[in-house]
């Protein structure tokens, strides 16, 4: 049985965004193929991810000079604790589907805040005298990102900064397979979004049989 994170970051539905229909599709059809797997859904736009601030440093610098978890404030004790549930839930898991649009070249901020959560030394990666060393190498990873203007290729393909920055992070935390399902091109060309929105949830339906 594997331990699947369906992280989405996005606050419209399957009816109104692109890449919330595609994976609707994906994470149905995966359910199916894979009964025994247990998939657990992480809204980002309705789970509390604390940004890293001023409280979360005191709080570390507390723990890291010998301070115990309730010498912490309230506050401390609130937002280090929970980054920390994160971050153990992201190491145990065996797969992540990232889902979330393309706005303004990356995407939505909570997904940021996310990251921030789960990379961690001394979990997910790791410092060495070589340079940092990902620790989850025995992992999977996709990303389904919808994008209202083309950017697999042409002009604008340099400017997309979302899926590169996960792959980023997902090369740095040492996942081996990372793949990208893009839904494309529907906001510059109205006339074939239905087309579009269509052909995305068949290949996302594909990629869940094999994923």
């Amino acid at each position: 049985m594997a331990k699947v994170l369906y992280i989405t970051a996005h606050p419209n539905d399957e009816k109104q965004s692109f890449s919330m229909a595609a994976a609707k599709s994906f994470i149905e059809t995966y359910k199916e193929v894979n009964p025994n797997d247990e998939v657990t859904h992480i809204d980002l736009y309705k789970e509390y991810v604390p940004f890293i601030d001023g409280d979360v440093f005191q709080g570390w610098g507390k723990l890291q000079s010998g301070q115990g978890f309730d010498d912490l404030s309230e506050e401390e004790q609130k937002k280090v604790g929970r980054l920390a549930e994160l971050n153990e839930q992201f190491i145990e898991a065996d797969k992540y589907v990232f889902v979330t649009p393309l706005w303004n070249f990356s995407f939505p901020p909570v997904m940021k805040a996310y990251i921030d959560a789960v990379a961690v030394a001394g979990k997910s990666f790791k410092y060495t005298e070589e340079g940092p060393v990902g620790l989850l190498t025995d992992k999977k990873a996709l990303h389904i990102q919808a994008r209202g203007g083309v950017y697999s290729e042409g002009p604008a393909a340099g400017m997309e900064m979302g899926h590169r920055y996960l792959n980023t992070v997902m090369n740095f935390f040492g996942v081996p397979s990372f793949e990208g399902l893009f839904i494309e091109g529907h906001n510059a060309m109205p006339d074939k979004a239905e087309q579009i929105k269509d052909d995305g949830i068949k290949r996302a339906t594909e990629l869940a049989q094999t994923f």
